[in-house]
């Protein structure tokens, strides 16, 4: 057990979390060649940097929209992401890992806060799922990794938090970190490949969306070309 979870500590972190990068950097690039593609093939090439900025702004704390549409969903997914960003970059054993293997870190949060952190993580994954099932709009457009996602989420939390707070034995404390581990590392494979990178998607989308009204001068005919309308009266 104690070689496996070095090696799981080790090499096989290092090899998840190369992937985790290099497939975000992949994302990353491709949508920045989009974006100049998209601007080298229009006309209009003025950017409302304002106005993107200040939705781009709007997304990352969206306190205006909570309560205008699905107030209930809308806070649980606030503090589900509170938790889940915060608690895995700034809980002082991963720091202390972190420092181990490349020299350097960060501050830490008070343990207190990493505790309540953790439980409000997998408190609100839970609901989150729980709601999906429930309601029957979330249940219409949910897609079978919707309901997947928040439970994969809460298993490094609840095996993390077992191994930070409980008096197991050995033995179990050995399984639950592993665990704890394995399945970090298995969300580190899987986030460039599902709908978990828009994580790195996301700042870039109001930039994105706007651009993409910036039709190029031969969208008209492209489009009658696609539904076999050209030389159609209009």
């Amino acid at each position: 057990m104690d070689a496996l979870l070095d090696f799981a500590r080790g090499p096989l972190f290092r090899f998840s979390f190369a992937i985790l990068v290099l497939g975000l950097l992949r994302i990353l690039i491709l949508d920045i060649w989009g974006i100049i593609e998209a601007l080298r093939k229009t006309d209009d090439k003025k950017i409302p940097w304002k106005l993107v900025s200040i939705r781009t702004l709007e997304w990352f704390v969206p306190v205006r929209k909570v309560f205008s549409n699905r107030p209930i969903y809308s806070s649980l997914s606030i503090l589900f992401h509170v938790g889940l960003l915060l608690v895995p970059i700034f809980l002082y054993a991963h720091i202390s890992l972190w420092k181990g293997t490349v020299g350097f870190g960060w501050p830490a949060l008070p343990k207190l806060w990493a505790d309540i952190l953790t439980l409000l993580a997998i408190g609100t994954a839970l609901a989150l799922f729980t709601g999906r099932i429930i309601s029957k709009t979330s249940s219409f457009l949910s897609r079978k990794q919707d309901y997947l996602w928040p439970l994969i989420l809460v298993i490094p939390f609840l095996t993390g938090f077992i191994c930070a707070n409980a008096g197991v034995s050995p033995v179990l404390y050995r399984i639950c970190m592993l665990t704890h581990i394995l399945s970090a590392e298995i969300i580190f494979v899987l986030i460039p490949f599902t709908k978990i990178a828009h994580c790195i998607i996301m700042p870039l989308s109001q930039l994105v969306a706007t651009i993409a009204w910036k039709f190029p001068p031969e969208t008209d005919e492209a489009v009658c070309t696609t539904l076999n309308k050209k030389g159609a009266p209009v």
